[in-house]
């Protein structure tokens, strides 16, 4: 059975391309046309994408792997938080910092500091292993959405610091639970890094590249598909086609979890599924001279004849 029906995808508008003043050249081979001066995506190639993608994010989450979701522009913000949440993996929504995979143990040392400013609103002699913190700091929110020194209990530190100390450790508190809360679990360097708009997102793709970290990427027709490893091409400005392409990654991730053994444990060494063109520092193991999956339309992928064998026609529209 197909992942995806060709009339899902025209529904949610993911042939829809850029202006074709504004495309990038490299994706000619995703093009289907171009009507009212709007390229249109071959739906052929992106049900390709989607079939390889889900294929490799299945593969890498059955070896007790972390796939990162990545997408911070405002219409793909809720899509990557729910889906997700939803697999169970981190992500990031808000901003990337640079550095958060290069320099990963310094973004380590800023997530401890998140969680010495949230025991300063424990109570005392509590352990905060026991408790869900994000939660219990939900709960020292008043109605603006701000941290209320009312809310915290009476035998809390925070209540020890004088009322300038306490609005500086709260501005503290919530510029680091915006920036890094979706990673606040991630333990490791993924091990590959869905992406949303990869123009947008060019130091991810670059931190990536740099330390041979894989990455899936919904990519428009003014991108350059060569800086990712797998491009599906496809609207990445629209919310329902963002939705329906993290969709069915996140079922590939759900997918290969099922298949993981439950003696498996996550401390256990886990080969690296895929190593990218650009090595980082620690990676001693030369990059393979092909992709396992293959790259680009030349290459012969198998596509299951209920997704659409025929180019769709598709009434000009613009976006």
């Amino acid at each position: 059975m197909a992942i995806v029906q060709v009339k899902d995808l025209i529904e949610a508008g993911v042939h829809f391309g850029h202006r074709a003043s504004r495309w990038d050249p490299k994706m000619r081979p995703y093009i289907y046309g171009k009507r009212n001066l709007i390229h249109i995506i071959d739906l052929r190639e992106t049900v390709r994408g989607l079939l390889r993608a889900h294929r490799f994010l299945a593969k890498v989450a059955s070896g007790n792997s972390l796939v990162l979701f990545v997408g911070t522009k405002r219409q793909a913000k809720e899509a990557i938080e729910r889906e997700a949440g939803r697999c169970g993996m981190p992500f990031v929504s808000e901003r990337w910092l640079g550095g958060t995979l290069t320099n990963y143990r310094t973004i380590r040392d800023r997530l401890k500091r998140l969680q010495e400013l949230e025991t300063m609103w424990l109570p005392a002699n509590e352990n905060p292993a026991k408790i869900d913190l994000p939660g219990y700091m939900r709960g020292m929110l008043n109605e603006s959405g701000k941290l209320d020194l009312n809310k915290a209990p009476e035998t809390a530190a925070i209540r020890g610091y004088s009322k300038k100390m306490v609005a500086t450790l709260s501005r503290e508190l919530s510029k680091i639970q915006r920036n890094l809360s979706g990673i606040r679990d991630m333990t490791r360097l993924p091990d590959a890094i869905v992406v949303v708009d990869p123009k947008r997102e060019h130091i991810v793709v670059k931190e990536a590249k740099r330390m041979g970290v894989a990455t899936v990427a919904l990519i428009d027709t003014d991108s350059d598909p060569d800086e990712v490893d797998l491009p599906i091409p496809g609207n990445d400005d629209s919310i329902r086609s963002i939705e329906l392409v993290l969709t069915k990654l996140a079922d590939a991730v759900l997918e290969g979890k099922a298949a993981v053994p439950p003696e498996q444990t996550s401390n256990a060494p886990r080969p690296r599924p895929y190593q990218g063109s650009g090595q980082g520092s620690g990676t001693n193991s030369p990059a393979p001279t092909t992709a396992p999956w293959g790259r680009g339309p030349a290459q012969p992928v198998a596509v299951d004849e209920t997704a659409g064998s025929e180019k769709p026609g598709v009434a000009g529209a613009a976006r």
